[in-house]
């Protein structure tokens, strides 16, 4: 196991990224609970309002991402001031991206169904990183070999090809899969040769005049967004909390008069 750690973590130099992801999703789960508690009314934790100004904690998020950033920079991949400086930037980075929502619609979201775009930005860049962290590289880079990687006009064709499929998975409307695509090239593939989503640039752009493959994707994203829109709630849900039921209804689009 210590050969192991030694190989794959410490001589690469991959522990401030594993120190950066571990307080990142440290950060955010001990944030969630606190909120949590703040909200329900339990615990000595009260929300900061000096001057009856509310802070959120985006705030000490943003301070700690621009030290932990700078003395990342500044302090290399080894050494104590690399692991310092990675934990402060994922604990900056954790309160920063647990309010997204906010930041996104410059509103106080956090318990609405806005507010859950907060928890899954968190779980997709806990997995990105923890990607990255495996050995996936973006662009597919890490499918080469160590002799392909010798031919630029290789690498720079597979950069491109992977760029290509990205672009392509997020023009049809597949943020999701664009984005782990990029560490991915499999996934990009496979949103570049789906049918797009209903209202995709892709689709607004080609299925104008098809309307059995618009009716296809339509019908195709409905099953979708049916068999995996209720698991996902129940897991934001669990991570993040319920939004409150007033702002929801609020929130809910109104039906055709």
């Amino acid at each position: 196991m210590g050969h192991w750690w030694y190989r794959n973590i410490v001589e690469p130099g991959k522990l401030p990224l594993l120190l950066a992801l571990l307080s990142f999703v440290t950060s955010f789960l001990v944030t969630r609970v606190i909120t949590r508690l703040i909200r329900a009314g339990r615990g000595p934790f009260k929300n900061i309002t000096p001057g009856g100004v509310h802070v959120h904690h985006v705030v000490p998020g943003v301070i700690l991402v621009i030290i932990g950033g700078f003395g990342a920079v500044g302090s290399g991949r080894h050494g104590f001031g690399a692991a310092l400086s990675a934990v402060l930037f994922g604990l900056g980075a954790g309160l920063v991206l647990d309010e997204f929502a906010l930041i996104l619609h410059l509103d106080d979201v956090y318990w609405s169904e806005q507010g859950r775009k907060s928890v899954e930005i968190v779980v997709v860049t806990a997995a990105l990183v923890a990607l990255v962290l495996g050995g996936f590289l973006p662009f597919g880079v890490n499918e080469l070999t160590a002799d392909e990687r010798q031919n630029r006009g290789l690498v720079v064709m597979n950069t491109a090809t992977n760029f290509f499929l990205t672009l392509i998975a997020l023009w049809k409307g597949k943020a999701r899969t664009a984005i782990f695509g990029l560490v991915v090239p499999f996934v990009a593939l496979i949103g570049a040769v789906r049918l797009a989503r209903p209202g995709s640039p892709y689709a607004k752009r080609f299925y104008v005049n098809r309307p059995r493959a618009r009716a296809k994707a339509g019908l195709r994203a409905f099953h979708h967004d049916r068999r995996w829109a209720h698991p996902r709630r129940r897991f934001e849900n669990f991570i993040g909390g319920t939004p409150d039921p007033e702002r929801a209804a609020l929130e809910k689009p109104e039906g055709p008069r």
